[in-house]
């Protein structure tokens, strides 16, 4: 069983160590805060059982900071300790959900004991959290489908960090379903119970993605006849999402740090700032750190968004993931249809799993969605999926073409009858050994297979094809 932890907010510096050695000494994992702020901020880091809080502070009080976690973070306990107790704040304390009300000097017996009781209340709040989770399904990482090793370790962390308030950044090549995983953070936090809201900053312009984050007040502009209310107040007490956060302007970064760090906004063409509690999750297929080498991505954001960080691997590297991933589109597309699941051939498999996938997720969902299509019969064949998936770029390697490409001559070729020939070629070559030839022709064992099958090619004596 893990530590309970404990966040200790006290201004006087003495009573603030000797309260959190005490805490120690008992067990207890500790940290410490001098000021309400420091606090709110450690609570968006992790996840605390019980929060033990001066009443009387510099600049934000014990009661605001009660009714801030209260709100926040329903599962941590609230222990109100103070010098000045009065029943009235007493009252007033408890009615706002605070778990106790203790006055200084208190001895060490009951400061343990108090601690020890709201910690109890703590877990059993999350374990209802976690039972409820379960019940209804959400602790499944709906759409991250897969066994290989790299994606185990997203689906881990993800349900690490979705009970905390963290900001998360999301990274990976386009297509590999960050979306997804942004969503699943959300469904399985806190703030489940509110929309989620998300933007891609790459669709919108950068003169109206402020207006779009922040709304605007009416009058701020010509046009603007109404109060449009921005994407951070719609996200009140839920999540948004910034999907492609790399492709922001320098200006409008510069409004997102200000938000995460005074948490509050104002409004375009506003006078007042207001506070919002909003939970930031951010994806980039850019490599951020490259960008603020460059200048093109502020450092200080850089470090805000990526307390902590979630990199989903590209699909060739997780290919065999492919099987399961065909399976989940062809049960998804057959319910959305309302009619016959459809199979896919063993041959029309080990094309798929012979493919690079670029586009990653999303262009092998297509990829099977055009086939189901285009599929006459009740099973995926090879003729079914999309040229490119047929006939891999092989020329392009590392981003740069080949010097070695072939010229086209000026009165064209048939191509069916060129592939062909090469293929008969490589066979004869290599003693008609598809292995040997396959690696002639820069092309994987099962595509060749699948080639000689389609041209019907045999080898002139008629004994079989060597599979080696």
């Amino acid at each position: 069983m893990s530590q309970t932890s404990v966040l200790v907010v006290e201004d006087n510096d003495l009573e603030r160590q000797i309260t959190a050695d005490t805490l120690r000494e008992e067990g207890f994992a500790v940290e410490t805060a001098a000021v309400g702020r420091r606090a709110l901020e450690l609570l968006a880091l992790g996840r605390f059982d019980v929060v033990l809080t001066d009443l009387q502070m510099p600049g934000m009080s014990g009661e605001e900071l009660l009714t801030q976690v209260r709100a926040a973070y329903p599962g941590s306990q609230v222990v109100i300790i103070t010098a000045h107790g009065t029943i009235d704040s007493a009252v007033k304390a408890m009615k706002n959900g605070a778990f106790y009300y203790m006055t200084k000097p208190t001895d060490r017996e009951t400061l343990v004991m108090t601690v020890g009781k709201a910690a109890e209340l703590a877990n059993l709040h999350q374990e209802n959290f976690l039972l409820r989770s379960r019940l209804e399904g959400k602790l499944e990482i709906e759409g991250i489908i897969g066994q290989h090793p790299a994606i185990l370790d997203v689906v881990k962390i993800v349900r690490k960090v979705a009970p905390s308030n963290s900001t998360v950044l999301i990274q990976g090549e386009s297509g590999t379903g960050k979306e997804v995983i942004a969503k699943a953070i959300h469904r399985l936090s806190p703030r489940a119970a509110h929309h989620f809201v998300a933007i891609n900053c790459s669709a919108i312009p950068d003169s109206l993605i402020e207006n779009e984050l922040f709304g605007h007040e009416r009058g701020a502009f010509t046009g603007a006849t109404e109060r449009k209310i921005g994407l951070f107040e719609s996200a009140d007490k839920s999540t948004l999402f910034l999907d492609e956060i790399g492709d922001l302007g320098i200006g409008v970064q510069a409004k997102i740090l200000r938000v995460l760090q005074e948490k509050e906004i104002r409004r375009v063409g506003g006078n007042e700032s207001f506070g919002v509690d909003v939970r930031l999750v951010a994806a980039t297929n850019r490599n951020l750190a490259e960008e603020v080498g460059e200048g093109r991505f502020r450092e200080d954001l850089y470090y805000r968004v990526n307390v902590v960080t979630v990199t989903l691997p590209p699909l060739r590297d997780r290919r065999s993931d492919i099987p399961l991933l065909v399976e989940h589109s062809l049960n998804r597309f057959a319910r959305m249809a309302g009619g016959k699941r459809k199979e896919i051939s063993r041959e029309a498999l080990e094309v798929l799993l012979d493919y690079s996938w670029p586009g990653n997720v999303r262009q092998l969902e297509s990829a099977i969605e055009r086939a189901l299509l285009l599929c006459e019969g009740d099973r995926i064949t090879p003729r079914d999926l999309p040229d490119e998936v047929l006939t891999p770029r092989a020329h392009v390697r590392g981003g740069h073409a080949r010097s070695d490409r072939f010229e086209l001559p000026a009165d064209g070729i048939n191509f069916e009858n060129f592939e062909r020939e090469l293929i008969m070629q490589a066979m004869e070559k290599s003693d008609w050994i598809i292995a040997k030839a396959a690696k002639m022709l820069g092309m994987s064992y099962r595509t060749l297979q699948y080639r000689l099958d389609k041209f019907a090619i045999r080898r002139p004596d008629g004994h079989p094809v060597e599979q080696n």
